[in-house]
This record gives C-alpha cells, sequence and structure tokens, in this order.
C-alpha cells in the first residue's frame, strides 16, 4: 500500500510539473497544437503530397514571373498584395526584379502556409484558429520590409540621409526600449491638462476608486437630470475630452446638460483584492450618489463606454433586483458587450491555457500591467500596429505622427488582480453574464432581462474589440424601449465622433423590436452622413428634465481641485 502510494504521489507530482512546465514554455498551447498537425500531415500522406504539389505550383510560377520580370518584360503580379496592406507599396517593391521577386516569394508562400494550416486534417476550428493567430504574428514578423537590408526605402533613405536616419533610428529605439513600448505618436506632443482634458471643471469627490469630475456649466441654465460618464477603467477617461475639437465632455455641457464624468484610479498591489463588486458598490454607485446630491435630483442619465458600458448594464440588472431602478432615468451604452460568446479577434487569448497564464501573470505583482493589455490588442492587427511603427520608428528613423487618440491609448492604466480575473473568467471565459441569475455581483443575483430603462445603444462596424452583432444582444433581453446606432469606423473613431462639416463618418440609427435580427434591423436603414452626437443631444433632451441654474458642488462634495484631478496623472 506504501508503495501504491508513494507511485501515486509521484505520478501527481510529475504531472504538476508538466503542467507547470506547459505552462511556462507554452501557455496558449501552440507546441502540442504544431504537434498535433505534424502528426495528421504524416498520418495523411495523400492530403499532404497534395498540400506539397500546390507549393510547387506557386513555385513555378512564381519562377517563371521572376525569370520574366529580370528579362525586363512587363508581367502582371501571380500573387497580389492585399488592396489594404502598405507595405509594399514602394515603388521599389514593383519596378525593381530583385525586390519585385522578393516580394512574391513572400506572398506565395505566406498564402501557401495558411491555407495549408486550415487544410490541416484532424484539428478543430477552435485549434485551426488559434494556430492561425499565431502563423500570423510568426509571417508578419518574417516580412522582407521589417529588416534593414531588406527594405530598398530603409537603405535608400540611409544612403541619402549619410546614415542620420539609421542614428535617429537607433535613438528612437533607445527611448521605445526604455519606455517599454513602440511609440506609436510622438510621446513628447501632448500632456494632460496642458493640451488634453481642457474641459474646465472640479473635482468633487475621491475615493480610493475614483474621482468625480464635475464640468462647469456654459449654458446659462442646465438641465436638472445630471449626465454621468463611466469611461472604461482599462484606459482613462480623457478619450471623451481630447481637445475642444474632438471632447465629447465639452459638446454635452455646450448642450446645457450636467455632466459627471468617472476618473478610475490607476491601482498598485495594494489594490489586488479590489473585486467586481466594489467597482459596483463604490464606484458607479457613488458617483451616481454624487450627481444626485449635488444636482438634487433623484435620478440621473447614465453613460458607459466599452467595459464601463458592460458594468451599467449590470448595475441596471442590480438596481432592479434591489428595487431600485429609479436611480436611473435613462442608460447610453457605447461599444458595451453583455454577450461575451462572441468577443471578437480577443478570444484567441482566452482558452483555458492562456486564461491561466493571464491569471499567473496578474498574480505576480498583484495587478495586470496596461502595456501588456495594450500589447495583446496589438497583436490584433500587428501590421498596423507593430511592424507599421517599427519600419518608420527605427528603419527610417522617422518621429510617428503626434495624435492625441494613439497617445490615450499609449497612456495605459492597471487591473486589480482581483477583479480583472474574475471579469475575464466571469464574463469572458463562461460568458455568465448574459445567463439568467447565474451571476451574484454585490449580494444580488444579476438578470439582464430585468431591465427597463430606456437605452440608447451605440456600435461601430468595424469594432474589433466589441462586434456590433455582439452588442445587439442586449436588445433581445431589455424590456425598455432601445433606440440603437450604427456609427461607421472602429472602437474609438467611432466614438470620438464630434459634429464637423468635413466629417467623413456616418450612422444608421432606429428603435428596435425586442427579438429583431441585426440583419432585419440594419437592412433598409439609410446612412445619415456626420456624427450621431446630435441626434443623441436629441434623445437625451426629454429624459433630462426642465432647465435649472447651474450648481457645481455642495457642501457633502465640495470642489477639492481643478479638472481633470490627480488619478488621470497616475
Amino acid at each position: 500500500m506504501a508503495t501504491r502510494a508513494l507511485l501515486q504521489d509521484q505520478t501527481a507530482r510529475l504531472k504538476t510539473l508538466q503542467s507547470d512546465l506547459r505552462h511556462a514554455f507554452d501557455p496558449f498551447g501552440l507546441v502540442a497544437t504544431t504537434l498535433k498537425a505534424q502528426h495528421a500531415w504524416l498520418t495523411h500522406p495523400t492530403e499532404l503530397a497534395g498540400a506539397l504539389a500546390f507549393w510547387y505550383d506557386d513555385f513555378k510560377q512564381w519562377g517563371d514571373y521572376t525569370w520574366r520580370r529580370w528579362l525586363g518584360q512587363s508581367v502582371d503580379d501571380v500573387f497580389r498584395v492585399h488592396p489594404e496592406d502598405a507595405r509594399f507599396a514602394d515603388a521599389d517593391w514593383t519596378e525593381h526584379p530583385a525586390w519585385d521577386s522578393l516580394k512574391e516569394w513572400y506572398l506565395f508562400n505566406t498564402r501557401w502556409l495558411q491555407d495549408s494550416l486550415f487544410a490541416t486534417p484532424a484539428l478543430t476550428q477552435s485549434e485551426r484558429n488559434r494556430s492561425a493567430f499565431w502563423l500570423r504574428q510568426w509571417l508578419n514578423a518574417v516580412a522582407p520590409n521589417n529588416y534593414f537590408f531588406l527594405n530598398p526605402v530603409a537603405m535608400a533613405k540611409a544612403l541619402e540621409t549619410r546614415g542620420d536616419s539609421l542614428a535617429k533610428g537607433l535613438q528612437n529605439l533607445a527611448r521605445d526600449a526604455q519606455r517599454g513600448e513602440i511609440a506609436m505618436t510622438d510621446p513628447d506632443a501632448f500632456r494632460v491638462g496642458e493640451n488634453l482634458a481642457l474641459t474646465p471643471g472640479s473635482v468633487v469627490y475621491r475615493g480610493p476608486l475614483l474621482e468625480v469630475i464635475h464640468y462647469d456649466a456654459v449654458t446659462p441654465d442646465v438641465y436638472k437630470i445630471p449626465l454621468v460618464i463611466v469611461p472604461p477603467w482599462i484606459n482613462k477617461y480623457y478619450v471623451l475630452d481630447l481637445d475642444a475639437k474632438k471632447s465629447m465632455v465639452k459638446y454635452l455641457t455646450e448642450q446645457g446638460f450636467s455632466v459627471f464624468i468617472a476618473s478610475w484610479v490607476n491601482p498598485g498591489p495594494s489594490a489586488a483584492d479590489v473585486s467586481f463588486d466594489d467597482y459596483i458598490t463604490n464606484g458607479i454607485d457613488k458617483i451616481v450618489e454624487v450627481a444626485q446630491s449635488i444636482s438634487g435630483s433623484d435620478t440621473v442619465n447614465l453613460t458607459g463606454y466599452c467595459i464601463g458600458g458592460t458594468l451599467v448594464a449590470t448595475y441596471l440588472a442590480w438596481l432592479a433586483k434591489r428595487g431600485d431602478a429609479q436611480k436611473i432615468n435613462s442608460a447610453t451604452l457605447l461599444t458595451s458587450l453583455t454577450d461575451f460568446s462572441k468577443p471578437g479577434d480577443i478570444d484567441i487569448f482566452l482558452d483555458e491555457e492562456g486564461l491561466a497564464f493571464v491569471e499567473r501573470t496578474i498574480a505576480q505583482k498583484g495587478y495586470l500591467d496596461g502595456r501588456e493589455m495594450a500589447a495583446s490588442f496589438r497583436m490584433l492587427r500587428p501590421n498596423s500596429l507593430v511592424w507599421n511603427y517599427w519600419v518608420s520608428n527605427y528603419l527610417l528613423g522617422e518621429t510617428p505622427m503626434a495624435f492625441d487618440v494613439l497617445y490615450w491609448n499609449m497612456d495605459t492604466t492597471r487591473m486589480p488582480q482581483k477583479m480583472h480575473c474574475y471579469y475575464l473568467r466571469e464574463f469572458y471565459f463562461h460568458n455568465r453574464l448574459i445567463k439568467s441569475d447565474v451571476l451574484t455581483i454585490a449580494g444580488e443575483s444579476i438578470d439582464l432581462s430585468r431591465i427597463e430603462t430606456p437605452l440608447f445603444m451605440v456600435s461601430t462596424e468595424e469594432d474589433h474589440i466589441a462586434p456590433w452583432q455582439q452588442t445587439w444582444a442586449l436588445t433581445r433581453l431589455a424590456k425598455g424601449p432601445v433606440t440603437f446606432t450604427l456609427s461607421s469606423s472602429g472602437h474609438i473613431l467611432g466614438i470620438v465622433n464630434p459634429p464637423a462639416p468635413t466629417s467623413k463618418r456616418n450612422y444608421r440609427q432606429a428603435g428596435v423590436k425586442r427579438g429583431q435580427a441585426p440583419e432585419e434591423w440594419v437592412e433598409h436603414l439609410q446612412k445619415v452622413a456626420g456624427s450621431w452626437w446630435p441626434s443623441w443631444s436629441q434623445w437625451l433632451q426629454p429624459l433630462s428634465g426642465s432647465k435649472v441654474k447651474p450648481k457645481l458642488s455642495n457642501r457633502q462634495y465640495p470642489r477639492i481641485m481643478a479638472a481633470p484631478g490627480q488619478y488621470v496623472m497616475e
């Protein structure tokens, strides 16, 4: 018996060691999937021979094309560059036979590898998707334009500038290495409080989770029912207050709304035990209380952006269960998921092994560093968000263009361990928010079908973080009236979309019948040119009460300091 117990103990230890090693060196199961794919090809020799025959056919086409190009003949590309792929846009990649043949070699092998991966026998669809994601990372990394001696533009510029572009590229590399990320914009071009987040206002509350900013009125009277904005805590709030031309906050104050916004704290290791419940009770419920107290209104109009909108939807269901739904007169949800069954490209990181890796990473520090999350999102669009800047910053020695949205995107925040692990596992991985009374948050079971609050929902056509067909899911559950807006552009620029004569954006908008399919809703809607902000303002006005004299603070919540406050600087 003792020998059996010893063997069982050693077997368990070996399995634990194997699991730890796999999680340490292959957290996303890539090696295991690769070995499975190799075994599948070796046990299906007929399919393998067919795949190799396809490669040989492409190789012959490439060889014939290259030979004719070197002979000076004018021939069309055999393997065409995707219209949205700017890596080979320079004329050298087309006009010079050497660079053209190198480009075609890369493109034909890229196409063949990706096609072969999806044709691999015995792989599940999930394994194919995961493998394809990591294969794209590798293929994008080995593209010839990423290397100085394989990039004709970089070499020509180095000769033209007598090496100055290379020297500047090394300086940029040293700067970015010190910062720990590739610069997407000029990091010295912006300062919060100097040329960003300039709308006048005051911090009227500061707590362990957030500061509450109340903006100064710019109209003689304001609507009595205040507008409370809950931005995502995975970024800083000032994406909604960039500058005078793009500030949603400024626009809303000009329409006569009394605007409050949450500026979330940037948590450190001491906040490791802060929970999602805390973001309900000490976060969103607190800013609602502050707005009610200062305005004298028993109810508020609530707005949430991205994960802030997910929090708002959860809060509405939480209030409904408590019998306090009247605290919220209306709610606006901007690009906000409640159904995480198809969360967009980010789901590649959210299988059991990937999630365990993220949880171990967070546990080491007590928080998830925002730069780590930003790096994950960059991997979803590596050519435009990684290698484009690699080439321009380091090979060409260029200073990135000053762009306030990209500066904000790089100004990352941290997420507390307990809250973020709960959010990833319960919302993304298990998708329990959409299920009736499965989640219990802050003492209440959550059922989104209890929501009867009027909703104004905005999603965007090109959103790869919160696909609009997924944000639509709440319309099937909410019992109150729903107005849905589908804006052009993506997750950020579709929201930061101010009215302007030169605006290139558009939107479609209409009420939603409960149970209506998104395809049916959008089918006959006409696009309206410009920004959706004015139509939102028109929707809010009758829900905002009478006009009253503005009041910035009171005895309970006095002015602490001028906006943008302290937390946004941390």
